[in-house]
């Protein structure tokens, strides 16, 4: 499974920012989630989208405000991200599990089998 995450970059807060990950085929049919990873703190599950039914599960602290969505036909899984805050400031990576489950039951690092480049996020007046 090969993922390549794109659409970092600088934004004001409360502004809004999409980040692609593009995947390989073979992770279509599994989960695939973003994660984030800011200095000095541990690498958190953002989002995550199940392959069988799109169904999807959010962080707490983004709820309301980011959206994943996956578009088949380019194999590609976006995180809209609205209303950012400096907090929301991270390296963000997306990550596959490929296995097809029937339930999305978290969204966990230690899941996760296969790893994109990190993208950098950065919320700043």
């Amino acid at each position: 499974v090969q993922l390549q995450a794109s659409g970092g970059g600088t934004v004001q807060p409360g502004g809004s920012m999409r980040l692609s990950c593009e995947a390989s085929e073979r992770a279509k049919k599994g989960t695939i989630g973003w994660f984030r990873q800011a200095p000095g703190k541990e690498r958190e599950g953002v989002s995550c989208i199940l392959g069988a039914d799109d169904s999807t599960l959010y962080a707490g602290s983004v709820k309301g405000r980011f959206t994943i969505a996956r578009d088949n036909v380019k194999n590609t899984v976006y995180l809209q991200m609205n209303s950012l805050k400096s907090e929301d400031s991270a390296i963000y990576y997306c990550a596959a599990d490929p296995r097809p489950l029937w339930e999305l039951r978290s969204c966990q690092a230690r899941n996760m089998e296969y790893w994109s480049e990190g993208t950098q996020v950065t919320v700043s007046s």
